[in-house]
């Protein structure tokens, strides 16, 4: 069978969401919850390290078609009650000393405040960055925390940063061609 269509396996968009989920049933609900609440429950999520094409624009929340494959960078973090819990993330574009541009992606969390994440995601990047000799243009920070979970509560808190797949490219005001 021949296939007209290429896929290109850089992505040229991305966004960054998060959610916070609470269950009573169990981690897995909580976790289930805070994925709808980021509106990305409706997608079959790969993880990934933690490149971003050179050429990939940071683009709005979009609502991904139900049952996609989906690539993305993810923090998480689940807790029970009576436990603080953050997970961020921070990425950034930067160009090596070779001039080549690209971006980085780094996850942090644990059962501690979303200032001590946002501080372990500076320093994570910042040493990425360095083992690249790489001069970052800037970096960008999200962080979701939960200062104490409720009793009788799970808690999940997740940050992801979602490579909108080809099929939805159409939904951020871009029409791609599906050929070359």
């Amino acid at each position: 069978m021949q296939h007209d269509v290429v896929w290109n396996q850089l992505p040229r968009y991305f966004f960054v969401t998060s959610g916070v989920g609470f269950s009573s049933v169990s981690s897995l609900n909580a976790f289930d919850e805070a994925l709808i609440k980021a509106g990305i429950g409706q997608c079959n999520l790969v993880p990934v390290s933690s490149i971003i094409p050179g050429n990939a624009v940071e683009v709005d929340y979009v609502e991904i078609t139900p049952g996609s494959i989906v690539f993305t960078v993810m923090s998480r973090i689940d807790g029970r009650d009576g436990e603080e819990i953050s997970a961020g993330l921070a990425w950034g574009f930067g160009v090596r000393s070779n001039g080549v541009r690209y971006g980085l992606v780094v996850e942090a969390y644990g059962k501690v405040s979303g200032n001590e994440v946002k501080s372990m995601l500076r320093d994570r990047i910042e040493a990425m960055a360095k083992a690249r000799n790489m001069k970052l243009e800037y970096v960008k920070y999200r962080v979701e925390y939960v200062e104490k979970v409720p009793k009788g509560m799970y808690a999940s808190a997740i940050v992801a940063l979602v490579f909108v797949p080809v099929v939805d490219y159409g939904k951020v005001g871009v029409r791609e061609p599906l050929s070359s």
